[in-house]
């Protein structure tokens, strides 16, 4: 917590001044019960009107000075809190986005959505209340004690005795709470992943009528949480019942002292409601001082966790090359697997093992293998998605690891598997490619995606409004505008990874056609399960449980390799099936009409 203080240098004047104006509004009110007393020893007992109003006119001077004090104070405080929580999400957003997917998988999308939301709300209510409260509570608190001694000692000493049972109490309620108030962050973590699950899975959740057995789920979870938070806020419940019991049993024992020393001419009445005055106002300030330390426990405890992830290295991490000799023979080639493994965090084993694989400037690369053989893994090293675990990946002879990210990802355009777009525009959508991008580049990626015809026909063409997650498109549409917002780039390295899976056989074969038309020097690399997507590649590579299992041309691979055989001639008797069938179908209406 004490690291993330740094994002508060900019609000210095502000951290400052708050706690002052708090200071003097504090010490006005301490001067109250003084007033009170000699409107009380000398105009009431006098009967001297003139002196009740002039000293009334003082405490309504007091409490304009306060409430102005205070207003400040809240200004301050509140300015100083703002900048603060938004300097560290933008911190913290900026470390995220340098987390590579293995950090982020490892950490958890909810857990970091609650980080930069639930966890940052509540550090900025702690620095808050601390602006306003920490110094202020126990200037009264202790100024009450000391004003008390000035009236009487021996009255005084009920304060003395108080102040440390006080202190006692909610200290103890604050060390229990302080890791409790960790677990209720855990479990509302577990509660957003729920959500957020239900919420991007609804139409597989439906589709498999299992609504139910989610809000069943979620139920669990949810009652988990409302468990831990019932029984903490129990315990943070204590704080004040128990604070009012002791002192309201101290002013039981002030008021009892003091009428037996204003009945011995000791004290006067006047000074007695000052004493009881202090007393309230101790009381008061304490139970504000009780809420201000299950606030900023809180706060400690989110704080902690916001410092957890920014004590997690930055994935993006750019390393000097110390070897230099090792890249002479790869200079001529634009992409270079040098056995290269790939082992995701906690997996018990390489998901790639010694990859080993030159790819020439220009060349169009195929990478094909069943499910799980290692595909996207392969291609998501080269931008940097994940790091090699053992060997290197070169691009132009140089470690991608010695490039700054962003120089690497200028290099490269990338089409992922899941198809995703934001909301807005066609064009804004596009853009993300390249932000400048003119009508006619635009126009340009749009028809090499072989997008332009149905972007054409939707109304406003490039000013149509894409739902969140184009959701208003269908998936061979969605699939086309993310590969047009990758050529838009005009990227020197572009990396299709299974991203045509929605697009019928013509419409591939014509998005191939057309890339390769478009930059005859782009270096190309195809993932997919078809082999009819990487027949005409120059080069496949064959995965088979995260090894090469042969690279060729489709003709080499077909007498060399078994399983690329496998693959080709069973999706060649589906197609062949799927054909017959059509023709059948085809055949039976035609005599169905015939007859009719």
């Amino acid at each position: 917590m004490k690291k993330l203080l740094v994002f508060m240098k900019h609000y210095k004047k502000e951290t400052v001044l708050a706690p002052l104006f708090k200071m003097l509004e504090a010490s006005f009110e301490l001067l109250v019960p003084l007033v009170m007393a000699a409107i009380v020893d000398t105009g009431i007992r006098n009967a001297d009107i003139p002196y009740i109003i002039k000293m009334g006119l003082v405490l309504v001077a007091l409490a304009l000075i306060g409430l102005a004090t205070a207003a400040t104070a809240q200004y301050f405080s509140a300015r100083a809190a703002v900048g603060f929580a938004a300097e560290l999400k933008h911190a913290l957003f900026a470390h995220i986005q340098s987390m590579n997917y293995a950090e982020t998988d490892k950490t958890g999308t909810s857990t970091l959505i609650t980080r930069l939301t639930s966890d940052i709300n509540q550090v900025q209510s702690g620095v808050n209340l601390v602006l306003r409260l920490f110094l202020r509570s126990p200037i009264v608190v202790f100024g009450a004690m000391i004003m008390a001694f000035t009236i009487d000692v021996k009255a005084a000493l009920v304060f003395v005795v108080t102040i440390p049972a006080l202190s006692v109490v909610v200290f103890g309620i604050m060390l229990v709470s302080i890791p409790l108030y960790k677990k209720v962050q855990a479990a509302l973590d577990k509660v957003l992943g729920i959500t957020r699950e239900n919420l991007s899975g609804v139409r597989v959740i439906r589709a498999f009528s299992r609504e139910e057995e989610e809000r069943e789920m979620f139920a669990g979870y949810n009652m988990a949480l409302m468990d831990i938070q019932n029984f903490v806020g129990k315990i943070s419940a204590l704080m004040n019942p128990v604070t009012y019991i002791i002192v309201n049993a101290a002013t039981i024992v002030l008021i009892y002292t003091g009428a037996v020393q204003v009945d011995e001419n000791i004290l006067t009445q006047g000074e007695v409601i000052a004493l009881v005055n202090y007393m309230s106002q101790i009381l008061v300030e304490l139970v504000k001082l009780a809420n201000l330390i299950i606030t900023v426990t809180k706060a400690v405890a989110c704080g902690n966790r916001i410092q957890g992830i920014f004590d997690q290295p930055a994935g993006m991490k750019v390393y000097t090359e110390e070897k230099k000799e090792k890249e002479t023979g790869w200079n001529a080639d634009r992409v270079v697997f040098e056995h290269a493994n790939l082992c995701y965090p906690g997996a018990g084993a390489d998901s790639l093992t010694d990859i080993h694989l030159a790819v020439k400037k220009g060349e169009t690369v195929g990478i094909i293998g069943g499910t799980g053989s290692g595909k996207s893994s392969l291609v998501q090293m080269i931008p940097r998605f994940y790091d090699a675990t053992a060997g290197r990946v070169l691009v132009d002879g140089k470690d991608v690891k010695a490039y700054e990210p962003g120089k690497l990802k200028e290099k490269i355009g990338i089409v992922p598997q899941k198809a995703v777009l934001f909301r807005g525009s066609i064009r804004e959508n596009i853009c993300w490619g390249k932000e400048n991008a003119s009508e006619e580049e635009i126009w340009k990626a749009l028809s090499a995606a072989q997008a332009k015809e149905f972007v054409e026909e939707k109304e406003g063409q490039l000013e149509f409004e894409i739902l969140q997650g184009g959701k208003n498109l269908s998936g061979g549409q969605k699939q086309r505008l993310t590969i047009a917002r990758a050529l838009v780039k005009q990227p020197e390295i572009l990396i299709l990874d299974d991203s045509a899976s929605a697009l019928d056989y013509a419409t591939d074969a014509a998005l191939r056609k057309s890339i390769r038309e478009l930059d005859p020097e782009m270096t190309v690399f195809i993932v997919s399960q078809r082999t009819a997507s990487v027949l005409h590649a120059d080069k496949i590579v064959v995965l088979e449980d995260g090894e090469v299992a042969g690279i060729g041309t489709h003709g080499e691979l077909l007498e060399t390799c078994p399983v690329y055989k496998e693959i080709h001639e069973s999706q060649a008797h589906r197609e062949s099936a799927g054909k017959q069938e059509t023709v059948t179908a085809q055949t039976a209406l035609g005599k169905q009409k015939g007859g009719n």
